[in-house]
């Protein structure tokens, strides 16, 4: 993922919105930082409920000392959230590291909305409100432990560090995979089936692993919302257009005719495979009969009148979309979930201004002239968590200071994406030499930020073994778990692809 544009917010899924709503109010609190090898441990017992059994677990939060390079001296400390079910031999149990994207959110999100043992209240519950059960956890079956990059939760560079070198494709891929070796082998766990999740901008994350560290063996990797590559031009309409048509489904500006959105996403999808990318293959030579043909199939696909698809060259881009699907009601859509709406004001960006992201604070009064100014890294700068701080301070004992910083904006900014490669291909590499490494990806429907189609693509084109992949689609958003349907179906779907090779 590259800078904060349109094309590319793979940031965080709209569940930290709950937070983010609480921190507007006032500037974010300087982020306390760590002494170096300060490494604190805090262990607390734990029960619940998880797929019908009654489970015992410990819950410990824990440092780790990082570098950014191979063999280099620490120069921040990485803290992992783990859950591990008490029995007598953990080896045979399989154990799950996750994180999120951003780059630089915390594991927050599939931690409080998806697989950790509590989940985050229901949204219209004020910001102190407490953590809820999550039934549908995998604890039961999995172990779970949740690592935040440097510069989330509460990792942070040492006093007078410079951070550059963690906020990087390679330097963050060594420093994650430096925590997780380092927690298996504090847990005695080097034999254990061990599998990593990742989010977003955390499926790069997962591929630079896999190419960074490549000594640190999986038996699975689960991407989810990936961040592919359909550079070009042609690719990027191609790949967003199944998604495009899902919104207009929702939206109803199409005509649904008894289909359910998967059916008219499918019929999208076969359209851009198809007749589509011909079209804009041909270009210019494409004969006038033919472009009116395309548009008014795009329009009855997709929901935008014929005239705008034609005045676009056949090339919608997310911004036509969202700007333009809810014209008529003056309303634009998100990006991370196109069912999410916000009035359509001028000098919108489509980008940090997303609805579905949630960090514009809703305006009270009329809109200022012109439209409002779309927010920036540094006016947003780091979105603290109070109810993970609580959370993890007095009920985990962990003796943090400051603030859990759920996302920072300001590390978004500065990272270094080393030219913004497709990472995935380092998944296909990994798979090659390794017959035995399988994959899970999961997409949702009405996620235009990483369109669906654009994972498929991608996945496709990067030497990923078909007999291999465990590909589920979800009736949902970027975060994909959103909702109690989708929530049960993506723990069942990962728990089986970890339990049954």
């Amino acid at each position: 993922m590259r800078a904060l544009t349109s094309g590319t917010l793979a940031a965080v899924s709209l569940i930290l919105a709950p937070t983010v709503v609480a921190a507007q109010a006032q500037p974010a609190a300087p982020v306390a930082q760590v002494a170096p090898l300060a490494l604190r441990v805090a262990k607390t017992a734990q029960q619940g409920q998880f797929n019908g059994q009654t489970v015992a677990y410990t819950a410990t939060v824990a440092e780790y000392a990082v570098a950014a390079e191979p063999s280099a001296q620490p120069g921040a400390n990485i803290v992992t959230i783990a859950y591990t079910r008490n029995v007598k031999d953990r080896t045979k149990r399989p154990v799950l590291f996750i994180y999120n994207g951003g780059p630089g959110a915390s594991s927050s999100p599939l931690h409080l909305s998806a697989l950790g043992p509590l989940r985050n209240p229901p949204k219209e519950a004020g910001p102190e409100a407490g953590l809820r059960p999550n039934p549908l956890s995998p604890l039961d079956a999995i172990d779970l432990v949740f690592i935040d990059p440097v510069g989330t939760g509460f990792s942070r560079p040492y006093p007078g560090v410079d951070p550059k070198d963690f906020y990087s494709r390679t330097g963050d891929a060594v420093a994650v995979g430096s925590a997780i070796r380092q927690w298996l082998k504090a847990n005695g766990r080097e034999a254990s089936p061990r599998f990593m999740i990742g989010e977003s901008y955390g499926t790069t994350r997962a591929a630079m692993v896999l190419k960074a560290v490549p000594d640190l063996k999986f038996d699975g990797v689960a991407l989810v919302a990936l961040v592919g590559d359909t550079d070009g031009r042609e690719m990027p309409y191609v790949a967003s257009l199944p998604t495009m048509a899902a919104g207009a489904w929702y939206h109803e500006k199409i005509d649904r005719r008894g289909r359910t959105v998967q059916q008219h996403f499918d019929d999208a999808l076969a359209f851009a495979r198809g007749d589509y990318v011909s079209a804009l293959i041909q270009g210019a030579s494409l004969p006038a009969d033919q472009r009116r043909r395309v548009a008014e199939r795009l329009s009855q696909l997709v929901g935008l009148p014929v005239e705008l698809i034609e005045s676009k060259n056949l090339r919608l881009s997310k911004n036509d979309f969202m700007f333009n699907l809810l014209k008529d009601q003056t309303l634009r859509t998100g990006l991370l979930d196109v069912r999410v709406t916000a009035p359509l004001e001028p000098g919108q960006d489509g980008a940090i201004d997303d609805p579905a992201l949630g960090v514009v604070p809703k305006r009270s009064g009329p809109a200022p002239a012109g439209g409002a100014k779309p927010p920036s890294p540094a006016s947003l700068g780091v979105i603290p968590n109070a109810r993970l701080t609580r959370y993890l301070t007095q009920d985990l004992k962990f003796p943090a200071e400051g603030a859990y910083a759920s996302l920072s904006f300001l590390v978004n900014a500065a990272w270094n994406h080393e030219g913004g490669k497709d990472a995935n291909v380092y998944v296909g590499e990994a798979m090659q030499a390794d017959p035995k490494l399988r994959l899970f990806w999961a997409a949702g429907l009405y996620d235009l930020t990483t369109p669906a189609y654009t994972g498929r693509y991608t996945l496709d084109q990067d030497g990923i073994p078909a007999d291999r992949l465990t590909a589920i689609y979800f009736d949902g958003p970027h975060g994909v778990y959103d909702g109690d349907a989708n929530l049960e179906k993506f723990n069942a779907a990962l728990r089986a692809f970890i339990q049954h090779p």
